[in-house]
């Protein structure tokens, strides 16, 4: 219970002012730190920057990283609609980028700052974008990748191919789902046919409906801990991302991924924005830029295993890499043109998305 103000001893009631003076000190430090020229915002995906890239970045350039990390889009975007924070650089999902644009929180780049950026992103990659970021104004590439399927050749003896097998009875309480509404429905509206980004309540409907039909096949549905399972052979099948894929081969020598189900599967894209409320804009197009120089993106490719758009980087890792890696990683064009990638679907979509996810994991 607290005490009341007035049972506080006098040299207690001293001390927590002394406390408090040293607060307003150092609170008032970061607003100068804040305002200074020499410091970059950065607010991005947990481990999704080596940490040797960002000392390096410090020593060559002499711009102090201030990092903070998010875990979904979903929790960063209020920050940046509140302007709870003033960051200088963001790395959102395209579909979240989409959302961003459209209700004008980004300011577009100037190319003229980023000549890395210019010369080394594949226009393939620019062109993929172009679904969440028409004419490339706001965001650079940084991470992409597809929606596959990993599998235990110890449980599953038949070829994988196709999403239908993750509706195979033989497969009860083996199969691993990711736990999010955009990462579920895709699957059954690719396997009926229809658009990942449709917003027609019919056809979603029927997607709801496949996954409550599936529902007792499914050991768990996760995120992370998907990664884990697979690994330990804990189940036969789980629905995971490519750049997690590579990581996984290594650490089980019976697993193997089918990449690109025959139905077709989300190319997701992460990429570097900068917000409208940007203070330090100059050192953002700097850091973005050394982010784009073959050597950097390497290195950051080493440390989290995410496909890049960095045209320079597959020649200066593919020595360690075999022939079942680099396929992953740097996969043929074929296997990646014409995939969707995400949109923002609006307010009211959102919110039908969620409602029937949730009408899934309650049934």
């Amino acid at each position: 219970m607290m005490k009341k103000f007035w049972q506080i001893p006098l040299c207690l009631l001293l001390a927590l002012g002394l406390a408090l003076t040293a607060g307003c000190d150092m609170f008032g430090d970061q607003d100068d730190e804040a305002e200074g020229d020499d410091v970059v915002y950065v607010y991005s995906w947990g481990d999704y920057l080596a940490p040797e890239v960002m000392e390096q970045f410090e020593e060559e350039t002499g711009i102090h990283v201030v990092l903070d990390e998010f875990d979904t889009n979903e929790s960063m975007y209020p920050r940046i609609k509140e302007e709870a924070e003033a960051y200088d650089v963001l790395c959102p999902s395209d579909y979240m980028i989409q959302k961003l644009i459209e209700n004008d929180l980004l300011q577009p780049l100037d190319y003229s700052q980023l000549p890395n950026t210019q010369e080394y992103i594949g226009k393939d990659y620019l062109q993929q974008a172009e679904a969440f970021d028409p004419g490339n104004r706001y965001a650079i590439p940084y991470c992409w990748g597809l929606v596959g399927i990993m599998y235990n050749t110890k449980l599953v003896k038949e070829p994988v191919d196709s999403w239908a097998i993750l509706w195979d009875p033989k497969y009860k309480n083996e199969i691993l789902m990711q736990d999010s509404a955009r990462d579920a429905f895709m699957i059954p509206l690719r396997l009926l046919g229809y658009s990942m980004n449709t917003t027609d309540p019919q056809q979603l409907a029927e997607a709801r409906d496949m996954l409550i039909r599936q529902k007792p096949l499914v050991q768990a549905y996760g995120v992370d801990d998907i990664r884990d399972k697979l690994s330990s052979g804990e189940a036969a099948l789980g629905v995971i991302f490519s750049g997690e894929a590579i990581n996984l081969l290594k650490s089980n020598p019976d697993l193997r991924y089918c990449m690109a189900p025959k139905e077709g599967t989300n190319a997701w894209i992460d990429g570097w924005v900068i917000p409208k409320n940007a203070r330090h804009v100059e050192n953002a197009h700097k850091f973005i830029d050394f982010l784009s120089r073959p050597d950097i993106a390497a290195m950051n490719f080493d440390s989290l295993g995410y496909s890049t758009p960095n045209t320079g980087v597959q020649e200066l890792v593919e020595e360690d890499m075999d022939d079942d890696e680099i396929a992953i990683a740097f996969p043929e064009p074929e296997v990646y043109r014409g995939q969707e990638t995400y949109q923002y679907l609006g307010e009211v979509a959102d919110k039908l998305y969620t409602k029937l996810w949730l009408q899934v994991k309650t049934e």
